[in-house]
């Protein structure tokens, strides 16, 4: 298996100038795959496990329903096979705690840690590019080989305190108001940066 990229070429401006030509640059992004329905993942599942579709459906509701009520309670849940997932926010610091307010809370978030097993497939899975000129023309094709793979949760950029990127415990805000939620965030498009 491979994951499928595109590269074309566009025109770029980096002015509002009108007298700016622009310059061409191959631009890559995701090609974009249909979603697939719970029916289909859950025929699929039934299929490896032996385990009828009903019985499949039952559990896979089941713990949805686990997963929904333990994350909300605070928890980081175990995704069997993916990795975790929990509640954080973006908010506000202040200086006085009797400006803490819960107004100050920006945005809830939900925070996905994929595991060691799915870093490594994703990181072994090859990247096929197929790079097309400005009139649409396939002009090359490239084939990655291992690569590696964003973890936001792991690197450091000037944290202040050990494994959190720089915010406050549970969620919280930077010193500095950065806004960092608890180690999450990041690109999460699944696509390949442009820069």
């Amino acid at each position: 298996m491979a994951l499928k990229v595109k590269a074309v070429e566009r025109l770029l401006k980096f002015s509002k100038n009108e007298n700016d030509p622009g310059v061409y640059r191959y631009v890559m992004k995701p090609e974009l795959y249909t979603s697939l329905s719970q029916a289909k993942v859950i025929k699929e599942a039934a299929l490896r496990s032996g385990v009828s579709q009903g019985v499949m459906q039952a559990c896979w509701d089941a713990a949805g329903e686990v997963i929904k009520a333990w994350a909300t309670e605070g928890h980081s849940v175990a995704l069997p096979g993916l990795g975790t997932m929990r509640f954080g926010l973006r908010a506000k610091s202040v200086e006085d705690v009797n400006d803490v307010k819960t107004k100050l809370i920006k945005t809830r978030r939900i925070i996905f840690t994929p595991s060691v097993d799915l870093k490594d497939e994703l990181a072994n899975t090859a990247i096929q590019i197929a790079c097309y000129d400005r009139n649409g023309e396939l002009v090359k094709r490239v084939t990655s080989d291992a690569g590696e793979v964003e973890d936001d949760e792991n690197e450091d950029n000037g944290s202040t305190e050990s494994g959190n990127n720089g915010s406050t415990q549970n969620g919280g805000d930077t010193p500095s108001g950065g806004g960092d939620d608890n180690g999450g965030g990041g690109n999460n498009n699944g696509g390949v940066s442009n820069d």
